[in-house]
């Protein structure tokens, strides 16, 4: 069902996709729905899962994954004409990262 959802946004030119549903911060390069790199027309997948009772490292990696990180925190994630920027910003104390910029399709 969940490739059948991919499918769909894949081919509505989809630009970002957010799961919450994984204790851990992690940003995958874009992706075809087949979990295939694909820098011109794939879809960034970014997981913000780290704002609940716990926050924990998988135990397996995609092969696209990019950053990955147990560190409590929220995600911005700012959308304008064309373009879009995300920025991990971690509660104080924390020194994890990640942020960066992408144009639509």
């Amino acid at each position: 069902a969940r490739k059948i959802l991919w499918d769909d946004l894949y081919a509505a030119h989809a630009e970002i996709v957010l799961n919450g549903q994984q204790h851990q911060y992690e940003r995958m390069a874009p992706m075809r729905p087949d979990g295939t790199r694909d820098d011109v027309n794939g879809i960034l997948e970014i997981n913000p899962g780290t704002g609940g009772e716990s926050a924990a490292l998988p135990t397996v990696m995609h092969v696209n994954s990019q950053t990955v990180s147990a560190a409590f925190g929220v995600l911005k994630l700012v959308l304008g004409p064309g373009t879009y920027t995300w920025q991990f910003i971690g509660i104080p104390g924390t020194t994890y990262t990640d942020s960066g910029s992408g144009s639509c399709h």
